[in-house]
C-alpha cells in the first residue's frame, strides 16, 4: 500500500515538473515585447536625443526590437545623420516604419528609413522628396551644388547597400525628387515590408535574422516609448514653428516692457527668447537677429517721440524681416522639401504681421493719448451749474458737462447760480460765481 502511493506521488510529481516546464516555456516566449518610437514631427536637435534615449532603454531592458514609426516632413539634416548613426552602432535591431496609413516619410524621414535594418511602410504612405532646395524671394530652387548632392547621394546609396536595397532609387531621391508608394516601394526593393499596422508588421518579420539575431515578435507585447518630462518639454519648444513663435513673442514683450515698464513684459520676453533659442539649438542667424534688436530699438525710439512716423515703420520692417530670416529653411540646417519650408515662413510670417500690426495699434492709442489735453486742464475756465448753495464755509455740488462735482466757494453762491471753475483741490473743485459784468451767458456745455 505504501509502495503504491509513493507510485502515485511520483507520478504525480512528475507531471507537475513537466507541466512547469511547459508553462515555463510559454511563459519565456510570451515575454518578448518590442519598444515602438514615434517620431510624428519635424526632425530636430531633440528628435536625435529622443532616439539614443530609447535606444538606451531597449538594450538596457532587453527589447526584442526598435521600431521607429515614422510620419515627418523632414528636418534638420545634423540631427539625421547622428541618427542613422545610432541606428548602425546598436545592437537592437531596428525597424523603420512609415505609419500611419496616408502619412509620409520626405527627406529626412526617407533617409531614416533606408538606413534602418529593415524597412516598412504602412499602405497608401510615401517616401521620397529629398532633392534638397532652398527658398528666395524668387520662389523655391534646387540646390545645383555637386559637392553637396554627391555627398548626399553618396551617403544615401551606401546605406541602402549596407541593406541590400535599391541604390538606384536611393539616388532619384535626392537628384530627382523621386516618391513612391508602399507598393511600389516594395516592388523596387526599397522595402521589404507592407503592414497595415504595427502587430501585423511584427508577425511579418517574426523568425527574421538581423544583426545576428532571429527576431521573434509575433505576439510580442508592444511598449511605446515615453519621453522623459524634459524630452518632452524640449521636443514641443524645438518644433520649428513654436521657437521662431517664441523669439517672437519675446522681441514684442521686450518692446512693450521697455514702454511701459513695471508690468514684467520684460521678463517674459527674455524668458520667452530663451526657450525660443534653446529649441533653435542656438543655431541662430546672426543677421536675423541684428535685424530683431534694430527693430526693438527704432520702436522704442517711437514709442519714446509723438506720432507713427519713420522710426515705428523702419522698427516694424527690421522685425518682420529678422522674424522670417530666423525659420529655420537653410540646407543643410533644415533637410525638407520646399512646400513644407513655404508653409512655415508662411506660418511665422502671418502672426508676425498680426503681431506688428497690434503693436501698430497700441503706438497710435499712445499718440491719442499724448494728444489728449488733461481732464484737469480743460475744467480750469470753463463754467458750470450750481445745484446746491456753496459759501459761507458750506461745500456743495455743481453741475458741469452732465458730472455732479463736489465744489467749494470764497463767494457766496445760490442754487441755479453759474459759475466759472478756478482750480481743483484733490477732488473738489474752487469756484466763483459768474458775474452779470462777465458777459454771463448760457454755456453750450450746460445741461
Amino acid at each position: 500500500m505504501v509502495n503504491k502511493c509513493r507510485s502515485y506521488l511520483s507520478t504525480f510529481l512528475f507531471f507537475i515538473l513537466l507541466l512547469s516546464q511547459f508553462t515555463g516555456i510559454a511563459c519565456a516566449a510570451g515575454e518578448q515585447k518590442v519598444l515602438v518610437l514615434e517620431i510624428s514631427d519635424s526632425i530636430t536637435p531633440v528628435t536625435d536625443d529622443m532616439v539614443a534615449d530609447a535606444i538606451a532603454f531597449a538594450e538596457n531592458d532587453d527589447y526584442e526590437a526598435l521600431v521607429i514609426t515614422l510620419n515627418t516632413p523632414g528636418g534638420n539634416l545634423d540631427e539625421t545623420i547622428d541618427i542613422i548613426e545610432q541606428i548602425a552602432a546598436t545592437d537592437v535591431p531596428v525597424i523603420g516604419y512609415v505609419y500611419p496609413e496616408s502619412t509620409k516619410a520626405w527627406s529626412a524621414g526617407t533617409l531614416i528609413l533606408i538606413s534602418t535594418d529593415v524597412a516598412a511602410m504602412a499602405p497608401y504612405t510615401i517616401i521620397g522628396s529629398a532633392q534638397p532646395v532652398s527658398i528666395t524671394s524668387g520662389g523655391s530652387e534646387p540646390i545645383e551644388d555637386e559637392k553637396i548632392i554627391n555627398a548626399l547621394v553618396k551617403r544615401a546609396t551606401e546605406n541602402a547597400k549596407q541593406h541590400d536595397r535599391n541604390q538606384t532609387a536611393a539616388e532619384e531621391f535626392i537628384t530627382k525628387n523621386l516618391n513612391l508608394d508602399a507598393d511600389t516601394a516594395l516592388e523596387y526593393g526599397v522595402i521589404e515590408y507592407v503592414a497595415p499596422s504595427i502587430a501585423d508588421l511584427l508577425s511579418q518579420v517574426d523568425g527574421l535574422e538581423v544583426k545576428g539575431k532571429v527576431l521573434e515578435t509575433d505576439g510580442a507585447t508592444i511598449d511605446y516609448y515615453e519621453a522623459s518630462l524634459k524630452l518632452a518639454f524640449l521636443n514641443i519648444i524645438s518644433d520649428p514653428i513654436v521657437s521662431s513663435l517664441l523669439l517672437l513673442l519675446g522681441v514684442y514683450a521686450i518692446i512693450l516692457g521697455i514702454s511701459n515698464p513695471g508690468f514684467g513684459a520684460e521678463l517674459f520676453g527674455v524668458i520667452a527668447i530663451s526657450l525660443g533659442l534653446i529649441g533653435t539649438g542656438f543655431d541662430v542667424n546672426i543677421g536675423a537677429l541684428f535685424l530683431i534688436i534694430v527693430g526693438v530699438a527704432l520702436l522704442v525710439l517711437e514709442f519714446q517721440a509723438p506720432g507713427f512716423g519713420v522710426f515705428g515703420i523702419a522698427g516694424l520692417v527690421c522685425v518682420v524681416a529678422g522674424s522670417v530670416l530666423l525659420a529655420p529653411t537653410d540646407f543643410p540646417q533644415n533637410y525638407t522639401p520646399a512646400e513644407f519650408q513655404r508653409t512655415l515662413i508662411l506660418s511665422i510670417a502671418t502672426p508676425t504681421l498680426v503681431l506688428g500690426l497690434f503693436l501698430v495699434f497700441i503706438i497710435y492709442k499712445v499718440f491719442e493719448i499724448r494728444r489728449q489735453k488733461p481732464l484737469f486742464g480743460e475744467l480750469i475756465g470753463d463754467t458750470g451749474l450750481a445745484i446746491d448753495t456753496i459759501g459761507d464755509g458750506q461745500e456743495g455740488y455743481i453741475l458741469h458737462r452732465g458730472q455732479r462735482w463736489k465744489a467749494r466757494s470764497s463767494d457766496m453762491i445760490e442754487k441755479d447760480d453759474k459759475v466759472r471753475i478756478l482750480e481743483k483741490d484733490g477732488v473738489i473743485l474752487v469756484v466763483e460765481k459768474l458775474k452779470s459784468e462777465d458777459g454771463e451767458e448760457n454755456p453750450e456745455n450746460q445741461d
